[in-house]
């Protein structure tokens, strides 16, 4: 564990930063919560706190019935990963995804995503979450 963070310290740092925005739709954690520049590993996301904060401003304005149900987190010294249920509508089959975070010096330092859309079918009987 390079950053020194224990494991504890990084989940409740990041789930803070998630639940704000997600569930609060309060964007200004970031500036709380996040380090500038955040370096962003989605390669639709821009670097930085600000294109983070107007990211999750536009979503929630073009989709008010966004909802994020967070299923599992997992964490592991300065990494914290979300597992969770992404609709932007209620109709919305959505998305499952995984959002990883990196956490040192007591703020998030890095953001990775993984999504997978919900499909009409399954080939099994388990579902995503």
């Amino acid at each position: 564990m390079p950053s020194g963070a224990s494991t504890a310290e990084s989940k409740r740092i990041a789930t803070v930063l998630f639940d704000e925005v997600t569930k609060e739709r309060d964007v200004t954690s970031f500036d709380r919560y996040a380090a500038d520049p955040l370096h962003q590993h989605n390669p639709q996301s821009y670097d930085g706190i600000a294109a983070a904060k107007e990211q999750f401003t536009s979503a929630f304005a073009a989709n008010p019935d966004l909802s994020i149900s967070v299923k599992r987190v997992i964490a592991d010294g300065e990494y914290v990963a979300f597992h969770h249920h992404f609709k932007s509508s209620p109709e919305d089959r959505g998305a499952a995804v995984i959002d990883i975070f990196r956490v040192r010096a007591g703020k998030v330092v890095e953001h990775w995503d993984v999504i997978q859309p919900v499909p009409e079918k399954s080939a099994n009987d388990n579902t995503m979450f």
